[in-house]
């Protein structure tokens, strides 16, 4: 009987990505993991895969697993897609495009800026004292609403609502004139919502209504309780830091395209340039009864 290496014995597909005989396999990032006819599947191909999943340490080998198998099921649709020429398709070429184009801006506006520096402590302290809406005066708001098409938020409606405090009436009333809408509740934190209505809702008092319209529907919505949820600066300093880190990041990548726009020969063909609107009123928030209109 011809003499099996225990090394070779823990060689297969697995052993790549965790040796069986307790040993890290050495493993270079280009080695193939699989073949699916003829089109090998890496570990670098792998490894970026797992970079994208959220997965504990005690789940990485079974993860690992699985994440192989997808990508062997995606070779085989890429494969049979290429057969069906799919990637001839306009639109898919369209598609491919954008992504390419997507990924290259991020790329290239990732290795320009890089990673924002974490914000200082004194940073931190000023944006939690500047805030106290969000933080040290935070409130919780149980809010109840009617959700319904935009194009139904008539003046007669609007009417109702300066006549009455009751979102009942306003279902009523919506009842009678057969228009069709949803009931829902919903309980936030000042510091969940969009600064321009929490600072809104921060002026208000229990049972006024108002309307908040996004895009084409609308919510009908009135305040059923407001009470305090104050929160200490040592709980809210990772929330802090994350929001500055992500605030300079725009900003950086702002003044880049700015820089980049000033140097460029920009020419608007078949089309009138656009023109930034000065004073425009912010999109969202219509006031109703408690004055947010």
């Amino acid at each position: 009987m011809k003499n099996i290496n225990p090394k070779r014995a823990c060689a297969g597909l697995l052993v790549v990505l965790v040796s069986a005989c307790g040993n890290k396999a050495e493993v270079k990032p280009g080695q193939a993991l699989a073949s699916v006819n003829g089109e090998e599947i890496t570990v670098l191909q792998l490894n970026d895969e797992l970079s994208r999943a959220n997965s504990s340490a005690t789940q990485q080998e079974a993860v690992r697993k699985q994440v192989l198998e997808s990508l062997i099921d995606r070779q085989l649709l890429i494969a049979e897609a290429a057969k069906e020429k799919v990637d001839r398709d306009p639109r898919v070429v369209q598609a491919m495009e954008r992504s390419r184009a997507l990924i290259l801006a991020q790329a290239y506006m990732q290795k320009r800026i890089g990673t924002p520096a974490k914000p200082t402590t004194e940073e931190v302290e000023a944006y939690f004292s500047q805030n106290p809406q969000f933080f040290s005066q935070r409130k919780h708001f149980e809010m109840r609403e009617i959700i319904l098409p935009t194009r139904d938020v008539t003046d007669e409606l609007k009417a109702v609502m300066d006549k009455t405090r009751s979102l009942d009436e306003v279902a009523a009333w919506l009842d009678a004139h057969k228009v069709r809408y949803q009931r829902a509740q919903l309980n936030r934190s000042g510091s969940e919502l969009p600064p321009e209505l929490s600072a809104k809702l921060m002026a208000l008092s229990k049972g006024q209504l108002f309307i908040v319209r996004e895009g084409e529907r609308s919510m009908l919505v009135t305040i059923a309780d407001i009470r305090p949820a104050p929160v200490e600066l040592d709980a809210a300093r990772p929330q802090i830091e994350q929001f500055l880190m992500a605030k300079k990041g725009k900003e950086a990548a702002e003044q880049e395209v700015k820089r980049l726009r000033a140097s460029a020969k920009i020419a608007y063909m078949n089309q009138p340039a656009p023109v930034a609107a000065a004073g425009a009123p912010a999109p969202g928030t219509e006031r109703g009864v408690a004055g947010l209109k």
